[in-house]
């Protein structure tokens, strides 16, 4: 589908923005800060609980301006608004994109081919709450009459991503007599470490797969199913005790032995990496129960609501999402760290790089034109302050640019000593070094060695944002994520991309449907590949032949 949009080089506002940071390459921040004393305050944001502090970037307010008229160039708010209308903007697949409406709520109207959506989606929450406080209660029991204390959520992307970075980040709510483990990767290693210590008359398998044929989870589902049924002594009527699934495909559900009472669905216009609110997240809702799954989602909505009416210069997502195009387009920035100083977050990095790298890693424009320009920063990070011990040294004083988001809580979920003065200390601390740095005076004012203060000058001049929050919250879970996926959706109205769809998953995919048979071939088969891939597949039908 050819949508005629203008591409965004084309704008005025890029081409002042890229005569602008010729001259912004050699203003530091030192000076920014020393020229404008108001400057900390004053280019802050916040909405639905989190503070945004953007002033430690390489902008003035002329860069700021810049951007802010490349978003109205680029028709944001008309995109912003068909996103949240239902028009069907994923135009290569032809479908709307409503994960907000996951969130709307009950007496919302969102209309997808003139049907309103919001009560289906509110009939699939209750059904969830209804199971999810059965298990939690040990109404729902296994097939021996065992409660359930053990619930494996079987999926890979978003399926498995966004549960598990959720059930991580709401652990300190979390019903701790019951067990979570998370299978997502084909290696047999991850399902047979995940079931080592468990009781199958205690365990729950929660299979997510929209057609129920994803080769990875229905391969990892089918193994399960093979170790229930060895303790229950080939009993295929136990396998409905034991297993629901999240999918829509009522026949393979059923042919797998699963009751389609049990089946949670949900709809193509969520994609599986904006889906963790959906049905998806059954193992999350089970985890902190169905009141603190619903706080979630109120989190998610009041940043959807932020992002919908909120003024550009006051919008959280549209700012950093303009901030990143000005490092990834403007300042020759190629990646993005993510640094939670917050444990419960460790995996939200993680999720963060499907969420962000599946979406805008794009070579065309919704015109299926190649594009001249950067799209798609990397994303990448851990959770402080170990990451400090790991890979600072390269931000800090390495050659390339890398922009930071720091997040962080004035209040400790698990207070313990000075643990989180310290913690904050830290990220505070962090923020001002990579903005600041210190000059060869400053090393040689503290009686450094000639020779040796080269090597303690800190650069500085590296941006970053930090949000903070009172503390993290189910609904603060919501915001962030809320924030991160309209930062993505900010990201590709500017570059022109679809961020809804994810070919470039496919032909990898496609082609090892191809090559199974040949490695599973009990003769030697006929191979038509390059000379490298019918190198490694005779060598490796070789190799586990052998015997050691």
């Amino acid at each position: 589908m050819q949508t005629g949009a203008k591409l965004p080089i084309h704008h005025s506002a890029w081409k002042s923005l890229e005569s602008h940071a010729a001259s912004m390459r050699n203003t530091h921040l030192r000076a920014l800060f020393s020229t404008d004393q108001d400057r900390g305050q004053r280019l802050t944001a916040q909405a639905a609980g989190l503070f945004l502090d953007y002033s430690k970037n390489r902008v003035t307010d002329e860069t700021m301006g810049l951007l802010y008229q490349l978003a109205r160039e680029s028709g944001l708010h008309e995109k912003i608004e068909a996103m949240f209308r239902g028009d069907k903007i994923n135009t290569t697949e032809n479908r709307a994109v409503l994960h907000t409406a996951l969130r709307a709520p009950k007496d919302s109207t969102i209309l997808v081919d003139g049907k309103n959506v919001v009560p289906e989606i509110h009939g699939v929450l209750a059904k969830m709450a209804s199971f999810a406080d059965r298990v939690r209660s040990g109404d729902w029991m296994g097939y021996s009459g065992k409660r359930i204390r053990n619930v494996v959520n079987i999926g890979i992307g978003g399926s498995d991503l966004g549960p598990v970075m959720a059930y991580e980040a709401l652990r300190h709510y979390s019903d701790r007599e019951l067990t979570f483990l998370f299978v997502s990767n084909v290696d047999g290693i991850d399902l047979a470490e995940a079931t080592r210590v468990l009781d199958p008359a205690e365990t729950l398998f929660i299979v997510s797969s929209k057609t129920f044929t994803t080769l990875e989870t229905m391969t990892n589902a089918q193994s399960a199913r093979d170790w229930l049924l060895t303790a229950f002594d080939g009993n295929q009527a136990s396998v409905a005790k034991h297993f629901v699934a999240v999918s829509t495909n009522a026949e393979k559900v059923s042919s797998f032995g699963i009751d389609t009472e049990n089946m949670f669905g949900f709809w193509d216009w969520v994609g599986g990496r904006y889906s963790m609110d959906s049905a998806i997240g059954l193992s999350t809702m089970i985890a902190i129960g169905p009141e603190n799954f619903y706080e979630m989602l109120g989190g998610f909505y009041q940043m959807d609501k932020h992002y919908r009416t909120a003024a550009l210069d006051q919008n959280l997502p549209v700012i950093m999402g303009l901030l990143s195009i000005w490092y990834t387009n403007f300042l020759d920035a190629h990646a993005i760290a993510v640094l939670p100083y917050e444990n419960y977050l460790k995996r939200f990095p993680a999720y963060l790089q499907q969420l962000t790298m599946e979406s805008n890693g794009k070579r065309v424009t919704l015109d299926g034109e190649p594009v001249s320009y950067h799209t798609g920063p990397i994303y990448w990070g851990e959770p402080g302050t170990n990451g400090q011990h790991s890979f600072y040294q390269l931000i800090h004083q390495g050659t390339r640019l890398i922009p930071c988001d720091f997040i962080a809580f004035a209040q400790a979920l698990t207070p313990l000593g000075r643990h989180h003065d310290i913690l904050m200390a830290n990220v505070l601390a962090q923020s001002e070094a990579l903005a600041f740095g210190k000059t060869a005076e400053q090393v040689a004012a503290d009686g450094t060695p000639d020779w040796l203060v080269p090597h303690r000058v800190f650069e500085g001049n590296r941006p970053s944002n930090t949000i903070l929050a009172q503390r993290l919250t189910p609904a603060i879970l919501g915001a962030l994520v809320a924030l991160y996926e309209h930062i993505v959706f900010t990201q590709g109205a500017i570059w022109g991309v679809n961020p809804f769809d994810q070919w470039g998953v496919e032909l990898g995919k496609a082609l090892a449907q191809c090559i199974l048979p040949e490695l599973e071939s009990p003769t030697s088969p006929r191979l038509n590949h390059d000379s490298s891939t019918n190198s490694l597949i005779h060598r490796y039908r070789e190799m586990r032949s052998t015997v050691k």
